[in-house]
């Protein structure tokens, strides 16, 4: 069985790994090369595996070197994180809150929930992060990121421990461009049948149930256009390319941004928006305060 794992050595490897060698490495540490080679070396014996590949005075990371450095490195970045802000906070320094959006989430729901944070007494920087669901869930289990928000709850086929937390739901409007709204407006929805629409990617949530709806209604719209990133939609819509779909909580938002016109709404095509996080309650004063505006100003809930 191998030996309890020694977090010193630990270091030591990370910051030979990290500086690219052993002389730099001392000069960091201020250790002599000697005691840090031998340290690596004890490092290597107890955990039964070579990590460097030593190429003449050069030290190269070698498979189980690149393992080992990906954990040490998330472990005392986060710790240099840690002892920053113990560091700095005393004297005012705001906190981070670092945010994962998802693609599919719309900006302007976005920076509604997250401009609640700043009105905080407390101080807080938000470091805000967008891409795919999946991968800011990774970043998320290793706390990265202090929560993600985004269009659905947390997917069942991702191995990440985290919890949904329900910030609320509203139907969907329609909007468009001043031209094509004096097209398509009188009739609505049935308008919509084979006018110009602008489709959310496939990782949208909003996707499947609009694909419904508009089945349902017998519409058949011609798709021009497919997104995955939702500001590039509206970026198509602003331009008057097609007429696209928006949760109804922003249509003034959007309307004042985009100059478009809403067209109509259903609240047979409900969009939900989720906190996901690895704690089981909310404690995160951000997160807390993003939920209560959620609530009671921008979103729609269950039932109301």
């Amino acid at each position: 069985m191998p030996a309890m794992l020694n977090y010193k050595h630990l270091h030591y490897f990370w910051v030979v790994a990290k500086t690219g060698g052993i002389n730099h490495a001392s000069e960091r540490l201020h250790l002599t090369p000697q005691t840090i080679s031998g340290q690596i070396s004890l490092f290597e014996e107890g955990l039964g595996y070579k990590l460097f590949n030593r190429i003449g005075r050069r030290l190269e990371l070698n498979d189980a070197g690149r393992t080992v450095f990906s954990y040490a490195d998330q472990m005392f970045t986060l710790g240099e994180e840690l002892e920053e802000v113990l560091r700095f906070r005393p004297g005012g320094r705001p906190l981070q809150f670092r945010v994962g959006v998802a693609d599919a989430v719309p900006k302007t729901i976005a920076y509604l929930l997250l401009e609640t944070a700043l009105k905080l007494p407390e101080q807080f920087r938000i470091v805000c992060r967008e891409g795919k669901l999946d991968r800011l869930l990774g970043d998320l289990a290793i706390h990265r990121l202090d929560i993600v928000i985004a269009d659905s709850p947390m997917p069942t086929n991702i191995d990440v421990r985290g919890y949904s937390h329900l910030l609320g739901e509203c139907d969907t409007s329609f909007f468009a461009t001043p031209a094509l709204a004096k097209q398509y407006k009188k009739g609505f929805p049935r308008s919509l049948d084979g006018a110009p629409f602008l489709m959310p990617g496939e990782d949208a949530a909003v996707r499947p149930r609009l694909l419904r709806w508009f089945d349902k209604e017998k519409i058949r719209p011609n798709i021009t256009g497919e997104f995955d990133d939702g500001a590039l939609l509206n970026a198509f819509g602003e331009a008057g390319t097609g007429i696209f779909a928006a949760p109804s909580a922003v249509a003034a938002q959007l309307a004042k941004q985009l100059g478009v016109v809403q067209l109509g709404q259903t609240d047979a095509v409900i969009e939900q928006f989720f906190a996901i996080s690895v704690e089981r309650r909310l404690t995160h004063p951000a997160v807390l305060a993003i939920q209560s505006a959620a609530r009671e100003n921008l979103i729609i809930q269950p039932g109301n």
